[in-house]
């Protein structure tokens, strides 16, 4: 059996991928192959020499120590786009919490129960609450991905004027936009223009404090900033500040913290982007999947430290080599693979920053002693025969 490890409750539809004649999956597995994690912390997590591989129910990989689990040969999946749609909505849902004060209209409404003549109450209070429709309005969308490309072009059907600034935008992602959406040169040309700015972006040292009080001065006066990416983008007293003097209308975010709360303009959404059903379930069986593939073929997709890699089999048994991305490795491997008696029918490789893997496929069988052979070799960081 094939031993996965659970750290949080993950959807069944999603752990009915893996065929429960062939895995093992629970919370309690001492020495796992695999581990399925959503929000848990990892990084204190001691992984033992079995491990293969953690796939995240999820975007971000925060929580997992990525780097350690480089050294030690494990693969780690995240799921981008899963989850695309129900953040999309919420944006959507921001956008206006950010125009108008509904949030404290329906409060204050509440208020007014067991008050005579309620509806007149109401008439005379609602001005307080007004605020500008979305539509002719200009959005500035950071981060083109998977999210943000949907946010823009839900947005472009809401009547919106939309510009897109993403120096790293895939050939992928970009068909997937709308012609409706504008480009912007940079980050200064979107902050100039746009009446509202929503960020979907990683929290990555290049990004962390972004929504600060320099790049505030270049936005627009009232501008309205939607933050449902990272908490970690935003420079927080720079935000308050600006706030306070009317630079910044209203800050959506979905990370509150304690100094933001009750703080006038800001709406803080507990977190919600993710949290519906569909994508909780599509991120489950995405995860899944990408983990039974690598563990059972090699293949990888969505990896965040790794290439990704496929190759169908040609042959009874596959060799897949996790090494070093120096030169030499492939000649080497074959090498010692030859000198053993192993024919190989076919092989692939790719690499991806200081990480690289090799899948050789053989009609042959390989002995233990020609993966230790294997396992010698300087820069392999884990051999894995199926």
């Amino acid at each position: 059996m094939i031993n996965i490890k659970l750290y949080n409750k993950i959807s069944k539809i999603g752990l009915d991928v893996l065929d429960k004649e062939k895995y093992a999956v629970s919370e309690e597995i001492d020495s796992p192959e695999g581990i399925l994690v959503r929000s848990a912390d990892l990084k204190e997590v001691e992984f033992n020499d079995e491990l293969l591989a953690v796939a995240r129910a999820g975007a971000g990989v925060n929580n997992i120590p990525v780097d350690r689990c480089s050294e030690k040969g494990i693969v780690v999946f995240n799921t981008p786009g899963a989850n695309a749609n129900g953040v999309k909505e919420l944006a959507v849902a921001a956008l206006l919490l950010a125009s108008r004060d509904i949030i404290g209209g329906i409060e204050w409404a509440k208020s007014l129960k067991g008050q005579p003549d309620v509806a007149k109450l109401v008439e005379k209070g609602k001005s307080r609450f007004v605020g500008p429709e979305i539509k002719g309005k200009k959005l500035g969308v950071i981060g083109l991905g998977a999210i943000g490309g949907m946010v823009a072009n839900a947005a472009c059907e809401l009547g919106m004027d939309v510009i897109g600034c993403d120096p790293y935008i895939t050939v992928k992602n970009a068909w997937l936009l709308s012609r409706a959406v504008n480009k912007a040169d940079d980050y200064d040309q979107l902050y100039a223009e746009s009446d509202y700015i929503t960020y979907h972006i990683p929290a990555i040292p290049a990004t962390k404090g972004i929504i600060n009080k320099e790049n505030i001065a270049k936005m627009k006066d009232g501008v309205r900033i939607i933050n449902l990416s990272r908490g970690d983008l935003c420079n927080v007293p720079d935000v308050i500040e600006a706030l306070e003097s009317g630079k910044i209308a209203s800050y959506v975010t979905d990370f509150p913290c304690d100094e933001l709360l009750g703080v006038p303009g800001v709406v803080a959404i507990p977190h919600l982007g993710a949290s519906t059903p569909e994508s909780e379930d599509n991120c489950a069986v995405m995860a899944a999947e990408q983990l039974r593939d690598y563990i059972e073929n090699g293949t990888i997709r969505n990896s965040v430290n790794y290439p990704e890699i496929s190759m169908p089999r040609t042959a009874k048994n596959r060799v897949i080599v996790l090494h070093e991305n120096v030169p030499n490795m492939l000649s080497q491997i074959s090498g010692v693979l030859s000198a053993e008696g192993v024919n190989i029918e076919s092989l692939i490789s790719q690499s991806k920053g200081s990480n690289a893997i090799a899948i050789f496929d053989t009609n042959d069988a390989v002995s233990a002693s020609a993966a230790n052979d294997v396992r010698k070799i300087k820069g392999v960081v884990r051999i894995i025969v199926r």
